[in-house]
């Protein structure tokens, strides 16, 4: 770029700031402003022609003026002059003027525009600039329409000069954000594409801005930029920091363009290309390799480059979620960071593994770091860390370490920050409720959530607590006692007397036999918390009283003359004057037969998805799209983990105390296989909906689903289904949880469980746009012969999402009979009023239908020689895809359904499972051997696997599902 001459100083205008400076008042500013607006004026408007110089000067001074605030409504065209100018200070002022003080609706847009396709036609690299420098900082749709066409020629013509390359680039981004309707790349995409190829390196880091914005809105037009990157990525990370020495930064290559290259392939899947994945996975590798050695500078400036492409290349690894050697080193990465002296580090670290906690491949590493993530919520000066902290506890949350947690975020929650309690409070009583084991614990943990941060407890915590221990007898005996206690402290947060005025009225009599807690001294107990609470509460405590009448007779005396007097009565409040009213009567003239029958124990709460955890999503805001995934997960403790047993204990602990509430995911209609009543253990269900536990409607069931509702049907064709739909479903053959399908616009998160031949899947749509999604619309069919195999039900959603926001869908599953095809899920919306067709395979497989069956050594070789016959057995032998690490085989094998069995087979490198697979028709049992060779070299590593059943349509359905894992 040209230097400026000392001639170009512009004398005056320096004058003039000083004179501007020295003004002692803001009047005398505005008299110097207008004595030079006068001034100025006079020379435009003189019959002397003025030069370039004298033209600058004045539009400089104008400019000047206008940036001190001053409204400026004359000099525009003069400045428009200055665009003609062979001049570079000249035309560089002009154009400043205007992409200053000119709008888009200006009269002289047409002029400019003139001007400014003779710059961009001149060929001089100088000129062009500055016209592309003006299009982009004016960014008008006007400006779009006339140019649009013309800068990707630019970018792409072999003449341009690099800073003209660099230039065009990043006006085509500005134009592109501004109106991406008018920038079609069309033909010149390629050629964009291949300036990741450039020899210079700033015209590279210009364009991959532009194609990562393209990419992110127009994916399959750029893919074939994912190589392209990859292979320059590859050289960056590999080269020397003497290599590019133009574009090292404190001894980092190009830290800049290694962030955005990073950034561009989470746009993508992992490459399908074996060749460019390896690539990849190694240059992934030596970011990871790099950020453990000793740090070449001890400046701020090295560690900041350094560790920003390190967080890139764990985004990444996390966005693929499909190495698991990698996702484990970035998990061990990341709790280095966790004790780092530098807070922005240890809060990004912090982030960083809450992602990461929802793989199964690093679950159980991030789980390592337990300790030290407590000892952060404990010490962190900065609240905005201890959140992330808060956050990173209930992302790892599971059975193994549930009442560890809790414990310490109740212990948190006494001195935590008002700004974070609501939320915690919340997710102490989700994690409370989905790994309680004993519900006693649960009580507990509630009661204690109310004592501690009472005024955060929102009523659907507290609601949530009774609608479990009314729907679970073997836990109402406690919860009266323990909230009986609870109530005798001096004390007592509003929220612990509803709480105990409805468990006590419901279940007091249950403890009544202890003279220490006698039906008159539990009533006294809660009226001497009478006048302390408001009207709702007061107006339940008196619904409790009435129920106290029905239980206990002897109260019948005391309980009246409390309704009688004036002080109940004579309420000045109408809803506690007619209560009191109502039950003094009902009281006194009702029989005791009909006062039974009238007050009669609340029946048990249909079950519904959790408001607890309603709550906090919405807490969380629109923008947090994934972030419920992160809350539903659960890893394998429903269908495949190491806590299947638990769940399995549970169920035979119910068994001799069956609850009304058994049928947990809405299909009354299909009574489970087994006597045993399932677990509410993991589902998160709401108490109290608008209608309370009231009867349903003919042919609807508890959810609102009609219980016999064929697929939906949608107007248009659905779309075939996605080539990557069977990828996709293997995927999630051993786990539940994750992100099934995202593109540019839509992410679909799902979340499942199964019980038996019964399941239940929950779909999150995310908008991932900032426009809204209309007529939107899914829709979930059975192919052929999988209508007489599964009963799919669904219910619909909203046919608007807007931008940045989540809609939910659940689907609830019942498996007839042993099927091999998977329901297809069809999406349909109008994005920007084109329409969007999506069509997917839905991830039920047979398998997600296993019951875990534990077997001793001999019990196992005795049912597998009686599963000889040819037809029952599937084998096939394959190489291994993956490495041979045997906690993730174990984790895979568990999450496929069935019991990994240990000690069983005789050679101890192998892996034998049984389990059940419960169907409608039949149960089909299920043997499974897995043999690795794992003393073979990398890459020749071969599996055994072979699979009998009683029924061999299922033993070679279920091998071709597993082999595809390994």
């Amino acid at each position: 770029m040209p230097a400026v001459s000392k001639g170009d100083g512009m004398r005056g205008l320096a004058v003039f700031i000083s004179d501007i400076r020295n003004c002692k008042s803001k009047e005398a500013e505005i008299k110097r402003i207008n004595k030079e607006l006068a001034n100025i004026r006079s020379k435009f408007k003189g019959d002397k022609a003025l030069d370039g110089y004298s033209k600058k000067k004045y539009v400089c001074k104008l400019l000047f003026i206008f940036l001190l605030g001053h409204d400026i409504d004359f000099g525009h065209m003069e400045a428009v002059n200055l665009l003609s100018s062979n001049k570079y200070t000249e035309k560089q002022i002009g154009y400043l003027f205007i992409s200053v003080l000119v709008n888009s609706n200006s009269e002289l847009i047409r002029l400019i525009n003139n001007a400014i396709k003779n710059d961009l036609s001149s060929r001089n690299p100088t000129f062009m600039c500055l016209a592309l420098h003006c299009i982009a900082n004016v960014g008008s749709r006007e400006m779009a329409e006339a140019f649009a066409g013309e800068i990707p020629r630019i970018l792409v013509a072999g003449d341009t000069m690099d800073s003209v390359k660099q230039s065009a680039a990043l006006c085509l981004l500005r134009l592109y954000k501004a109106s991406p309707d008018l920038v079609l790349m069309g033909e010149w995409t390629s050629r964009v594409v291949h300036l990741l190829n450039d020899q210079h390196m700033g015209v590279v880091t210009a364009a991959i801005s532009l194609i990562t914005c393209l990419s992110s809105k127009n994916p399959d037009e750029f893919k074939t930029c994912v190589s392209l990157a990859v292979s320059r990525l590859s050289r960056i990370v590999s080269s020397a920091s003497t290599d590019l020495q133009d574009y090292t930064y404190y001894f980092v290559p190009a830290p800049w363009l290694s962030c955005k290259l990073l950034r561009l392939l989470q746009c993508y899947p992992p490459p399908e290309d074996g060749a460019v994945k390896g690539r990849l996975v190694e240059c992934l590798e030596t970011i990871l390799n790099k950020a453990q050695e000793p740090p070449k500078s001890k400046k701020v400036q090295h560690s900041n480059a350094k560790n920003a492409i390190l967080f890139e290349a764990i985004s990444l690894i996390i966005h693929y979620d499909s190495e698991p050697n990698l996702l484990v080193r970035a998990c061990n990465q990341l709790g280095q960071f966790l004790q780092h002296r530098e807070t922005n580090l240890r809060y990004l670290a912090l982030e960083s593994m809450c992602t990461l906690a929802s793989s199964e491949f690093s679950h159980e590493a991030v789980k390592t770091h337990i300790e030290t993530v407590i000892n952060a919520l404990k010490t962190e000066r900065d609240v905005s860390v201890r959140q992330r902290a808060a956050d990173l506890l209930y992302a790892m949350c599971d059975r193994s370490n549930a009442k560890q947690i809790v414990a310490e975020m109740l212990s948190y929650l006494e001195t935590a920050d008002y700004s974070i309690r609501e939320e915690m409070v919340l997710k102490v009583a989700i994690l409370a409720e989905k790994y309680a084991v004993d519900y006693s614990w649960y009580v507990d943990t509630i009661l204690n959530l109310i004592r501690i941060a009472g005024d955060y407890v929102s009523e659907e915590v507290w609601y949530r607590v009774i609608q479990i221990v009314i729907n679970r007898d073997d836990v109402q005996g406690y919860a009266a006692k323990t909230v009986f206690e609870a109530l005798q402290a001096p004390a007592c947060h509003e929220n612990m007397v509803k709480v105990g005025g409805y468990i006590l009225g419901e279940f007091g009599n249950l403890i009544a036999g202890d003279p220490r807690s006698s039906p008159l001294v539990q009533f006294n107990l809660l009226h001497s918390k009478f006048h302390l609470c408001s009207v709702p509460t007061r107006a339940l405590l008196l619904s409790a009283y009435i129920k106290f009448i029905n239980l206990f007779p002897e109260t019948k005396a005391t309980i009246q003359e409390v309704l009688r007097s004036d002080s109940q009565i004579r309420n000045s409040d109408v809803e506690l004057q007619q209560r009191a009213v109502e039950y003094l009567k009902l009281s006194s003239i009702a029989s005791t037969d009909v006062l039974a029958t009238v007050l009669e124990e609340m029946p048990p709460f249909p079950e519904r998805e959790s408001s607890i955890l309603a709550k906090l999503k919405k807490k969380k805001g629109p923008g947090a799209v994934s972030v419920e995934l992160e809350d539903g997960k659960e890893r394998g403790e429903l269908n495949g983990g190491g806590d299947r047993g638990g769940d399995a204990a549970i169920a035979a602990s119910n068994a001799s105390t069956p609850s009304p509430s058994a049928d947990l995911l809405g299909l009354r209609s299909t009574a489970p296989a087994s006597g045993a009543t399932p677990s509410a253990g993991s589902l998160l269900v709401d108490v109290f909906s608008e209608a309370g536990p009231s009867a349903t409607s003919a042919g609807v069931n508890d959810d609102g689903f009609l219980s016999s509702a064929p697929p939906t049907v949608a107007s248009e064709d659905p779309a075939p289904p996605l080539p990557e739909s069977d990828e996709l479903l293997n995927k999630f053959v051993c786990k539940n949880n994750g992100v099934l399908f995202e593109n540019q616009l839509l992410q679909i998160g799902i979340k499942s469980e199964y019980r038996q031949n019964l399941g239940r899947m929950y779909l999150f749509y995310g908008n991932k746009t900032s426009v809204q999604f209309v007529s939107f619309n899914t829709t979930v069919s059975c192919p052929g012969e999988l209508q007489s195999q599964l009963n799919v039900q669904t219910k619909t959603v909203e046919p608007l999402v807007e931008g940045g926001a989540q809609v939910q869908q659940v689907i609830n599953i019942e498996c007839l009979t042993d099927f091999i095809d998977a329901p297809l899920l069809n999406i349909k919306f109008r994005y920007g009023g084109a329409l969007q067709n999506i069509s997917l395979k839905l991830p039920v497989t047979i398998n997600k239908f296993f019951q875990p069956t534990e077997m001793a050594a001999a019990d196992f070789f005795q049912r597998w020689k009686q599963l000889s016959q040819p037809q029952q057995e599937a084998q096939k032998i394959f190489k291994a895809s993956h490495g041979m690490d045997t906690e993730v085989l174990k984790a895979k094998l568990l999450g496929l359904g069935t019991a990994l069995l240990e000690n069983v087979d005789p050679n101890p490198e192998n892996y034998v499972c049984a389990g059940v697979i419960q169907t409608k028709a039949q149960q089909v049992g299920c043997l499974l051997r897995l043999e690795p060779n794992a003393q073979a070299q990398p890459g020749e590593q071969m599996y055994r696997l072979t699979l009998r059943s009683s029924k061999d349509t299922v033993s070679q359905r279920v091998c071709d599902l597993l082999a595809e894992q390994f």
